[in-house]
């Protein structure tokens, strides 16, 4: 994310001596992306932040998958992955469920109520969405306040924790990169300023609120990384020498931010707009849409709901996080449902929809979709919330 943002104590120059009061040298770390050639941040610390102690093999949530065989559109109900009220012990990382994945991504769902360990993804950047609950994701960089509707980017490497607050539930819908994930390019300057037609700007994104300085020593901090475990995912178990938050201050253009969905203005027409007029991020490999309440089309002729459509290249996913999906009446799909809708089948909306939709001037509807441009396979928390009906839905019998 090219927007600079300072926290805490820093020198004037980059690379110079930096002191604290009683002349002790801070440690100065750069955390940089392509080999030093793209987004980078500097952070001071009061420790030597590569001293480790220990390292122990740690067996992360289960990456395994299976195939979309025979391929089929495909309805999840997360909510039924966590019933009752065990999510009460539950944290919101060593908890997440895959229930979607490929070579680029990886989807999981969580409901949690328990702080969660110290954590790192070393594989890719994360961005998770929070359908409901609140939380502080305590960081390397300093603390951030999320809740209901926000979503929180969190680069590759970043150092932190989850830490729910309240007495509901965390309900987190995590979207897990094996690259970098980005505002979507159509609304970046080359030097990477949101645009005038970019449907959210820097005011809307929150960073960082400052240093923790955070003590301790012997810290235990989980480490996602590329190995020869299922999905190509394996796990580390460090013993840092002292706390790894001990950060004074940091400067820079990587960070952990926030954004909520309400913030994003949604682009509309006349007839209906593709599902690229409602990009928000992308990675490599797919791309990150929300459709929120908005006006509807108002050609005097428009057909407010999607057209039937065979996206060729893709697998669509849509996470149906808030108020009425019009499209999708008479599905079973509600709050809590995701859909597949792989490469190679035609689909759109439910027998009836077209007609109930003419005339309407908004929908109140919001969902997050994600579209992968290789195919998806079924994670191992798929076949415990699957309706096994939804296939056959459009069929009017």
């Amino acid at each position: 994310m090219a927007y600079y943002r300072q926290a805490g104590a820093v020198p004037p120059k980059r690379h110079t001596q930096h002191r604290d009061p009683d002349g002790r040298l801070y440690y100065e770390e750069l955390m940089g992306e392509e080999g030093f050639s793209s987004d980078s941040s500097l952070l001071y610390h009061r420790h030597v932040p590569s001293a480790i102690v220990d390292a122990q093999p740690w067996n992360p949530p289960d990456h395994s998958t299976t195939s979309n065989h025979p391929l089929k559109p495909r309805h999840l109900r997360l909510h039924d992955l966590f019933p009752g009220n065990e999510w009460k012990a539950l944290d919101p990382v060593t908890a997440r469920r895959m229930v979607l994945g490929n070579a680029d991504v990886h989807i999981g769902y969580v409901t949690a109520g328990s702080p969660s360990p110290l954590y790192r993804n070393a594989v890719g950047d994360e961005c998770v969405y929070i359908e409901s609950g609140t939380a502080v994701i305590e960081t390397v960089f300093g603390g951030l306040d999320v809740g209901t509707g926000d979503y929180v980017i969190i680069p590759r490497g970043t150092t932190h924790r989850w830490v729910p607050a309240g007495a509901t539930p965390l309900r987190a819908y995590a979207i897990q990169a094996r690259s970098h994930i980005t505002p979507a390019r159509r609304y970046l300057s080359k030097f990477g300023q949101l645009l005038e037609h970019s449907p959210f700007c820097e005011r809307d994104l929150r960073g960082p609120d400052g240093p923790l300085l955070a003590d301790g020593e012997d810290v235990e901090v989980l480490v996602k990384h590329r190995g020869p475990g299922p999905g190509g995912v394996a796990g580390t178990r460090y013993t840092y020498q002292r706390h790894p938050f001990d950060v004074v201050g940091w400067d820079g253009c990587l960070y952990p931010y926030a954004f909520n969905i309400s913030d994003y203005e949604p682009i509309t027409g006349r007839i209906h707009q593709p599902p690229p007029a409602h990009q928000v991020f992308e990675g490599t490999g797919f791309v990150i849409c929300n459709f929120v309440p908005r006006k509807v089309d108002y050609h005097p002729l428009a057909v407010p709901v999607p057209y039937y459509h065979s996206n060729v290249d893709s697998d669509e996913v849509m996470f149906y996080c808030g108020g009425d999906y019009e499209a999708r009446k008479g599905s079973g799909i509600g709050p809590g449902s995701i859909s597949l809708h792989p490469g190679g089948h035609p689909h759109g909306p439910q027998p009836g929809a077209v007609e109930r939709s003419l005339g309407a001037e908004f929908f109140d509807e919001l969902a997050v979709m994600v579209d992968t441009f290789r195919p998806l396979e079924l994670g191992a928390a798929a076949p415990g919330c699957e309706d096994p009906g939804y296939a056959w839905t459009w069929a009017a019998r």
